[in-house]
């Protein structure tokens, strides 16, 4: 590793509150990063509970293996995305679980490792590979994106993951100054950033927000929000808590809706007076507002200022 795998976990009380964990609980976390909330949840469900952990990148695999060894066989660690939970869940041989949290967005190793390429405000962009793949050993890196997509993909992406003004016109650029040379580092996107002249005049540095749309079409983030939080919901017993941070609000927003869908069943049109879908509601949400972390949080880690928390708890099935 090119950076110590530190992990300080966000609205942990409020996730470990609304999880509702008991002793023997099994819940599992699909985004497990460094492990700081698991291994609070390991804790609280002692003696017998089991995490079941998730991730893409063998780093935070690694690490929260180190930090959950004292945990034994509790501990399960997978390395896939939360997209495919179900099928992580059936390779362990278990059918239902008691809780799922999901705390998305990049962690704060994979920001500050310079060689993951998630960051632009270092020192060493000259030499920073433009790479943002959570999972580094497949898939098309961020270059690759940038070699390939026509002006209008990049365009689409930056105005729908970045909502970025000027779209268009950095799309153009790009397209353009990739005929002259490819663009492989850090360095290489912010020159034609700058070049292009987008986003100038705002508070914050626009690179921001190309980098933050680079990195959700790089890992399909939010295609694998949607698919997580359906395999989610139908993963959890009766009365299962699933928990999910998010840090924008491209994300909050699929949370929020895909809540309330599965909090309102029906799928009839609006206009059709008798329900003939036979769809039943399947979640409870339980929070009205997202919860946001509170000041003091926040002083000491201030990557948690955009957090938002939303719970939904799972209904009991009809028979």
């Amino acid at each position: 590793m090119t950076a110590e795998f530190h992990h300080v976990p966000v609205l942990l009380n409020e996730c470990v509150e609304h999880l509702h964990l008991e002793p023997g609980a099994v819940i599992l976390d699909g985004t497990l990063g460094g492990g700081g909330h698991a291994e609070t949840i390991l804790e609280r469900t002692a003696p017998d509970g089991v995490l079941i952990g998730l991730d893409l990148d063998q780093d935070a695999l690694d690490a929260s293996a180190a930090r959950l060894s004292r945990f034994g066989d509790r501990a399960r660690l997978v390395q896939s995305s939360f997209r495919h939970l179900d099928r992580a869940l059936h390779e362990l041989g278990i059918e239902r679980v008691d809780g799922v949290l999901l705390d998305l967005g990049v962690s704060s190793y994979q920001l500050d490792a310079a060689n993951r390429g998630f960051r632009f405000a270092d020192a060493e962009i000259e030499e920073t590979p433009l790479d943002m793949r959570m999972d580094a050993s497949q898939g098309r890196s961020a270059a690759d994106l940038l070699a390939q997509a026509s002006a209008e993909e990049l365009q689409g992406w930056f105005q729908r993951y970045g909502e970025l003004p000027g779209s268009k016109r950095l799309a153009a650029a790009i397209t353009s100054s990739r005929r002259e040379r490819p663009l492989e580092t850090t360095a290489d996107l912010l020159r034609v950033i700058h070049e292009a002249g987008v986003g100038r005049g705002r508070r914050h540095n626009p690179a921001t927000l190309v980098f933050q749309a680079l990195r959700i079409a790089v890992n399909d983030e939010l295609g694998a929000l949607e698919e997580g939080l359906d395999a989610a919901a139908a993963c959890l017993r009766s009365n299962g808590r699933l928990v999910v941070i998010s840090y924008h609000s491209l994300e909050d927003r699929i949370v929020k809706h895909r809540f309330r869908a599965a909090a309102r069943g029906c799928i009839c049109p609006p206009r059709q007076p008798i329900c003939n879908c036979g769809v039943e509601p399947s979640l409870e949400i339980l929070t009205r507002r997202p919860l946001r972390p509170e000041e003091n949080e926040t002083g000491h880690n201030p990557r948690a200022r955009s957090a938002r928390l939303r719970v939904a708890r799972r209904l009991q099935e009809v028979a």
